[in-house]
């Protein structure tokens, strides 16, 4: 009998020579689990920012804008403040989640993170918790370089050199500066890492869990898969509908800014409208809106107060708005369905409908507080008036509780839907067509 070649193996506990010792490696899998989110969302948001025209702006402040994007991307907070020495100052605040960025770093962060534990068959609960431990630690790293970068105050030009010193030489020369809230920067991203794993183990069908967890593998991946499926298929039906209004339209580089920064923001509450859902906004008419026209138009309103965003006010706008609400019901029928199919065979269909009712509700909710934007603009002179008194105000907020009602109702009923859809196809688990159910 012919012996086995190859190294021996080394004493317990310790690796073979020449081999890359567990530890490392799996630091390594962290490294570039975070290094490579970093750099997608950073790409993302430099090119939607300088599609925007962001790249002119004086002093060199394009690269702090950027970091200050990825902040804003991932839940942080970024002050923003100004001033005119004892003239004047001047001062903002800004609430809103640019998703383009967010989701190019979750679907990167979430598929390395995952991929090390494809082919594995169990995973224990220690090792999995090593895995987010380190992860967690070079992300809070990261993020902490981020937001010491998202930083920056330069001078605004009024102009007339002469008038631009004799401001410099009174110290009242017009500024306008940015930083990022460390704090809630890091505390903020933290949750947000650990949402965004705890989401891609529920949602991916082929990761092991550990085994006190795959008793809830069967009632949470399959609506979890059809809910992220949904949520891409609007990204990717926003995206061709917004190529097609580029060169149909022209604006390539507007509409480029708006693809690459807030693209999942309208989607996903277009996803929310035709399902029924409503939000409040309010937007001064002397801003230009990068947006579709009739939402544009509902949120100006008549410029006295918030006005509500529903599929009624925008139908009045342009009556093809009514195509949101078909479009939310054939993807809602198609997440019953992959939820039927993915579930293993025998279950009642009672049960399918409630699971997809709680995800759904889940995923509106989400919905709401992400595109949730608040911006708010002034400037004071010489003291006299608040900082509002001269500016205005730029919201959106979400219905959240009749998006989470509508959520569980029409999950309960997609979800019998797509039961009804699913009994001629042979489902996972199943031994024939005959199968119990």
């Amino acid at each position: 009998m012919s012996q086995p070649t190859g190294h021996p193996p080394g004493p317990r506990g310790r690796a073979a020579p020449g081999a890359v010792p567990r530890e490392v490696r799996a630091w390594g899998d962290a490294l570039a689990t975070v290094a490579a989110a970093l750099a997608a969302m950073f790409a993302v948001a430099t090119l939607g920012l300088w599609a925007a025209g962001a790249a002119d702006l004086p002093d060199g402040a394009f690269p702090a804008v950027v970091a200050a994007t990825v902040v804003t991307a991932v839940g942080g907070s970024v002050e923003l403040s100004g001033g005119a020495g004892f003239l004047g100052r001047t001062g903002a605040a800004l609430a809103v989640v640019p998703l383009s960025v967010t989701l190019a770093g979750a679907l990167v962060a979430a598929l390395l993170f995952l991929l090390p534990m494809r082919h594995r068959a169990v995973a224990g609960g220690p090792e999995l918790l090593g895995r987010v431990a380190r992860t967690a630690v070079l992300w809070l790293l990261g993020l902490l370089a981020v937001a010491l970068g998202a930083r920056h105050t330069f001078r605004i030009e009024v102009g007339e050199e002469i008038v631009d010193d004799i401001g410099e030489a009174l110290g009242v020369t017009p500024t306008v500066g940015f930083r990022a809230d460390v704090g809630p920067t890091l505390g903020f991203g933290l949750l947000w890492l650990l949402v965004l794993l705890v989401v891609a183990l529920a949602v991916s069908r082929r990761t092991p869990l550990p085994s006190r967890l795959l008793r809830f593998q069967d009632a949470v991946r399959p609506a979890a898969f059809a809910m992220l499926v949904v949520l891409l298929g609007y990204v990717l039906l926003g995206l061709v509908i917004g190529l097609v209004v580029a060169g149909v339209r022209g604006h390539p580089a507007q509409t480029a800014a708006l693809l690459l920064l807030g693209l999942p923001n309208l989607a996903w509450m277009a996803f929310g409208v035709g399902l029924g859902g409503a939000w409040d906004g309010q937007v001064p008419r002397e801003i230009g809106l990068p947006v579709p026209e009739a939402l544009a138009a509902v949120l100006r309103g008549n410029g006295h107060g918030p006005a509500t965003v529903d599929l009624a006010a925008l139908s009045e706008q342009d009556g093809r708005a009514w195509l949101l609400a078909l479009v939310a019901g054939l993807a809602l029928l198609a997440a019953g369905f992959l939820t039927a199919v993915r579930s293993p065979a025998g279950t009642p269909p009672w049960r399918h409908a409630l699971r997809l009712a709680v995800a759904l509700a889940v995923t509106l909710l989400v919905i709401g507080l992400l595109t949730h934007v608040s911006a708010r603009y002034g400037l004071s002179l010489l003291g006299i008036g608040d900082l509002g008194g001269f500016g205005g105000r730029v919201t959106l907020r979400a219905h959240l509780w009749l998006l989470v009602g509508l959520g569980v109702l029409w999950g309960f009923l997609a979800g019998f839907a797509g039961e009804l859809a699913a009994r001629p196809v042979r489902r996972r688990g199943q031994a024939g067509a005959g199968g119990t159910r």
